[in-house]
């Protein structure tokens, strides 16, 4: 059995045993042949011979064609990339992007206040409203006690002057609510409004007027008839308090675009449906409380001993009505909260389809031949 080598041609005679590496240069030897070929093959035998003369290659081997020059450069290996990074909890760093909006000339930027804020604001306001009411239940069980009994002046005069403080407290905490509360509806209908791909209707001095003044406005002719009615030592009537109410109430009229703002806003969120109730509810309790506080605030100047009473009475009456109002408005600004603007107002899950649901369910669970079972 000839063997021929395919580096320097040299044959070797292997006999009955197939050789792999020839003895004189280490270069590989072709498949054993019995009669090897014609003519040995040199390292360069096939250069010169053309494509119809090519030599017949021996079992096992074929031509290849090399890309001429140098080899290609080896590709670059890619450095590791380590061990995969393991979060506790999820990684906030690149949830959140912040971008600086161009607000324009002739746009004002508008913030909000935080909803902490507007929450601790809520919370003063009815603890003020009811510790105002308390103030005026003491009050009004310390008149009732003055008429059999003569009072001490340090104690009446007390009563008197912790009532005055109370009604300024809660008078100044029930304005930091509205102010903050309007600076917060200012701010949301901004947002619903760009977010829905909609200009503001309202300029900010409309709603600044239509959320703040009327109840300023109701406040100062609340205080400024009971002023009036306190010096001039006029004797409160019920057709004085009557046509006062009136007088006073007329801008309280003026708080229905407090609730126009705040149904457009629903709209443009597209919550009106679910919102209607706690905005009808809120609304209502304020226009009750307001005319209440306003009737109360008039009758303050009374002289006589039932009088007082009576306005005292009607003061307690008030602030617990206040006392509702806000606890209305900070379920409405929960409701509000709860869906931001950016979030849908929906949430879409995977339903599996009723016919593919029918055609699986349909299918036979017996194996083919066999009988169904009973």
């Amino acid at each position: 059995m000839i063997q021929v080598c395919s580096q320097c041609g040299t044959r070797w005679n292997v006999r009955d045993k197939q050789r792999s590496w020839c003895p004189r240069c280490n270069g590989t030897l072709l498949a054993p042949d019995a009669t090897g070929p014609s003519r040995p093959p040199g390292p360069n035998a096939g250069w010169n011979i053309g494509p119809r003369n090519a030599p017949r290659l021996p079992p096992g081997y074929r031509w290849i064609a090399v890309r001429p020059g140098p080899p290609p450069p080896p590709r670059r290996r890619r450095r590791p990339l380590g061990p995969t990074p393991r979060y506790r909890a999820i990684p906030r760093w690149g949830l959140v992007d912040s971008v600086d909006r161009d607000t324009g000339p002739g746009r004002v930027r508008r913030e909000a206040p935080t909803p902490e804020r507007i929450r601790t604001a809520l919370f003063v306001a009815a603890v003020a409203l009811g510790a105002a009411a308390l103030v005026h239940l003491l009050r009004y069980l310390l008149l009732v006690i003055n008429r059999n009994t003569l009072l001490n002046w340090f104690v009446a005069d007390a009563a008197t002057l912790l009532s005055v403080l109370v009604s300024v407290a809660a008078v100044a905490a029930v304005m930091t609510v509205a102010y903050l509360l309007t600076r917060w509806l200012v701010a949301r209908r901004a947002a619903a409004f760009e977010h829905a791909g909609r200009s503001e209707p309202r300029s900010g001095r409309a709603l600044w007027a239509g959320t703040l003044l009327p109840p300023s406005a109701a406040m100062a002719l609340a205080v400024s008839f009971a002023v009036v009615a306190a010096t001039t030592g006029h004797a409160a009537s019920w057709a004085l308090m009557a046509a006062c109410v009136t007088f006073s109430c007329l801008p309280l009229l003026a708080s229905v675009w407090a609730l126009v703002y705040v149904v457009e806003l629903a709209k443009a969120e597209e919550h009106y449906s679910q919102f209607r109730q706690a905005i009808w509810a809120w609304w209502l309790l304020w226009l009750i409380s307001s005319v209440a506080s306003v009737f109360a605030s008039i009758t303050s100047g009374a002289q006589d001993s039932q009088g007082i009473a009576n306005n005292t009475v009607a003061m307690i009456v008030a602030y617990v009505i206040a006392v509702a109002a806000v606890l209305a408005t900070a379920k409405l600004f929960e409701v509000f909260e709860r869906k931001p603007v950016e979030r849908p107002a929906h949430r879409w899950l995977v339903v599996p389809d009723d016919e593919v649901a029918a055609t699986e369910s349909a299918a036979a669970v017996e194996l083919l031949g066999a009988e169904p079972a009973a």
